[in-house]
């Protein structure tokens, strides 16, 4: 079955040349349920060419530090694995992609290159970079979103429930099934007598993070990878699906997925998970309305506004209401170090905090509350921007992320919210407090967990 046309856009129109087809790999890291890899191979096959598989690693990405690149590098391996079980050829390559991809596509002597799709301005730069040196065909699939970004919306939304009528009209065509990836039948004639394993321990090397957060033993239990992402799925969908409408704002219940540093990396397709749920339960709407609508709603912000990441891309009241009471007195002022230490007045910040520290995961509930308290203490909302960003990019496996960005920029500047009731610092973006979250859950509980496992950790150093 070939795939939607829907899903693929061309950046560079220009005739297929002899030689094999490379596959891009780079913000969707899996083998199976992969458009941009079937379509990669669906043209191999239709030019009856071999197909070639190519990842580039950068020493630094938006300030991730070793603990994201070992959860990808791990899950890399099982790319690497999974493709030549399949006689596909995986090349790890390492450097500037702007620059490393086009020269990999000469020395292949490559007759068309296909990548998969982020609406981050860095992997956009990077395409348009290589798009400028090349003289082959270069297709973008939609791999990461059910729905192809560019065609569930052609604007940026102003919210949930301007962007849901559109997933939903659009959710039968597009949430069909994957055909199986095939064994190739043409590489071994590229590449002779087989391809050279790549270097695992100098890409390692090649990392260059300042930090020591895998010091922390807990901080490598979420194991990466496809077959783990698999699992984890199984587990919910035995455990805690039926139940997740009810405990999904309760960090002490566990009720939430799990799958959000999976679904970072592309070591499961979205699309997998929501028809995975749909088979096991067909009323799963509050879950699905959180993997489909409010993340692929992430996406189009990032794809339509360029200032994801600044306060530019708050709403007009946001912007004005904020810089109303800028100047408002703050009962307590934190610096960035005291905040990445996790040492304020408020316990149930400094456990999230700590959360978020030992495993690389922050309750979504949290993740609020977490980030609104950062507006509440730093001096400005520039700076309570700034900080969530750098903490949640260092910090979180699924950071740098369209979902860390939009989660952000709905807490500190209404993104996707409507205006509330003016108060001080906040003006009339939404407020949270330690009361209202005492009123959801067990606040002491979620606190002396943290707080317990930070302290056995300390011990184990």
């Amino acid at each position: 079955m070939p795939v939607n046309t829907k899903r693929i856009r061309t950046l560079v129109k220009i005739g297929q040349k002899k030689g094999p087809v490379v596959y891009w790999m780079s913000r969707d890291q899996r083998v199976n349920d992969n458009w941009a890899l079937l379509y990669a191979q669906e043209l191999a096959q239709k030019h009856n060419c071999p197909l070639v598989v190519a990842f580039c690693l950068v020493s630094e990405f938006l300030g991730a530090v070793s603990r994201q690149y070992r959860f990808m590098l791990q899950g890399l391996k099982e790319v690497e694995k999974n493709l030549l079980d399949l006689n596909i050829p995986f090349f790890l390559l390492r450097g500037d992609p702007g620059k490393e991809m086009a020269c990999f596509l000469s020395e292949m002597g490559a007759g068309a290159l296909v990548s998969d799709f982020s609406p981050l301005r860095q992997s956009q730069q990077w395409k348009s970079a290589v798009a400028v040196q090349i003289e082959i065909p270069f297709y973008e699939v939609d791999a990461h979103n059910i729905i192809p970004c560019w065609f569930a919306s052609q604007k940026q939304e102003w919210a949930a429930y301007s962007f849901r009528p559109k997933i939903h009209r659009l959710l039968s065509e597009f949430l069909d099934e994957f055909p199986a990836l095939q064994k190739s039948q043409k590489s071994n004639s590229l590449f002779g007598n087989g391809v050279k394993e790549n270097d695992w321990q100098a890409a390692k090397r090649s990392i260059r993070t300042d930090d020591d957060i895998d010091a922390f033993p807990d901080a490598n239990r979420i194991l990466p990878g496809e077959a783990a992402a698999i699992k984890l799925l199984i587990n919910f969908l035995e455990h805690n699906l039926a139940s997740y409408e009810t405990k999904r704002n309760d960090p002490n219940k566990g009720g939430q997925s799990g799958l959000s540093p999976y679904l970072h990396f592309g070591q499961i397709s979205s699309q997998r998970v929501a028809q995975e749920v749909l088979r096991s339960m067909k009323e799963a709407g509050a879950f699905l309305e959180e993997l489909i609508v409010r993340k692929e709603l992430s996406d189009n912000f990032c794809y339509y506004s360029r200032h994801y990441d600044d306060m530019q891309s708050f709403p007009a009241w946001a912007r004005a209401s904020l810089s109303e009471h800028e100047k408002d007195r703050r009962e307590y002022l934190y610096t960035l170090q005291e905040l990445e230490r996790a040492r304020t007045h408020d316990d149930l910040w400094n456990a999230a905090s700590q959360e978020m520290l030992l495993t690389g995961k922050m309750h979504g509930y949290m993740r609020m509350y977490w980030a609104k308290k950062i507006l509440e203490w730093t001096p400005s909302p520039a700076a309570a921007l700034q900080a969530a960003i750098y903490l949640n990019d260092r910090y979180e496996l699924d950071g740098r992320d369209p979902n860390g960005y939009v989660g952000i920029a709905w807490s500190l500047g209404g993104v996707h919210d409507r205006a509330w009731k003016e108060r001080p610092i906040f003006g009339k973006v939404r407020y949270m407090s330690y009361n209202g979250a005492k009123s959801k859950f067990d606040v002491q509980a979620y606190i002396n967990t943290w707080n317990s496992a930070l302290e056995l950790n300390t011990q184990r150093e």
